[in-house]
């Protein structure tokens, strides 16, 4: 089961900070860290598709079909298949090139774009994975700075959203993301 570690109030919007499986979340949607083709083969995107059925992969498939592939802090959307979430954003973040290419930027986008989206829709609850610091590169401790910054300033116009979530398999991360927020 999900634990709660950290809970903050920033301009009407509740930050949590979890640590468990992201599939699980009760959330109306959850971020996807995903690749600009939306092939869901590793990492956050495979364990999206193994828990919520292979309904996310078609649907993703159609979505590349219809929009073309995503670019880099860009965003898609399909269905939450079989999870809780009743939708997938999918956030793709950038890969990390030593900060030179415009990782930073990206990664706000990325981060920023999906909660706008989920606001947007009139969604109340999204939960959101460490895009881009796994297989992409992205230092930890960089991106929790930028994680942080997205959230406090979309908290500054969200109309909808009311509780933003960060779900973390490894409370060590957790706990380091906590101390940035």
């Amino acid at each position: 089961m999900n634990k709660v570690i950290f809970e903050k109030e920033i301009n009407n919007i509740i930050l949590k900070i979890v640590v468990g499986d992201l599939t699980k979340e009760n959330v109306d949607a959850i971020v996807n860290a995903a690749n600009s083709y939306l092939a869901h083969g590793g990492g956050v995107a495979a364990a999206i598709v193994r828990a919520g059925g292979r309904i996310i992969q078609e649907e993703s498939n159609e979505y590349i079909k219809k929009n073309g592939i995503i670019k880099t802090g860009e965003i898609g959307i399909t269905s939450g298949g079989r999870l809780k979430a009743k939708y997938v954003i999918h956030a793709v973040g950038p890969v990390w090139n030593g900060g030179n290419s415009n990782e930073e930027k990206h990664l706000y986008s990325a981060v920023y774009k999906s909660l706008e989206k989920a606001d947007e829709m009139k969604l109340k609850t999204i939960s959101l994975p460490a895009i881009s610091s796994g297989i992409f590169g992205y230092p930890f401790e960089k991106a929790c700075d930028v994680y942080s910054k997205a959230i406090n300033d979309f908290s500054k116009t969200a109309k909808s959203l009311r509780e933003i979530r960060f779900c973390f398999l490894e409370k060590k991360k957790a706990l380091e993301f906590s101390r940035k927020v």
